[in-house]
């Protein structure tokens, strides 16, 4: 976090949390919390992180990435 009134370190965290508000957490309603931090644990590990393109990488998948770099 920087300090009070420069917001640029949060921009990438404030861009992640409204992609999973509009792409999941709106979509759904759960019983538990419990359900609710499996689906958004497997939101973010099997597709955000695996499959979803980021403008930070070209439009690529962050799997693309890592196969180009190897």
């Amino acid at each position: 976090m920087s300090r009070r009134g420069n917001c640029l370190n949060n921009a990438p965290m404030e861009s992640f949390f409204h992609t999973l508000k509009v792409e999941l957490v709106q979509q759904q309603q759960w019983a538990t919390p419990d359900k609710a931090r499996r689906d958004v644990f497997s939101y973010i590990e099997s597709y955000y992180n695996q499959q979803r393109i980021h403008s930070a990488l070209g439009y690529q998948t962050p799997e693309q990435i890592e196969h180009n770099a190897a």
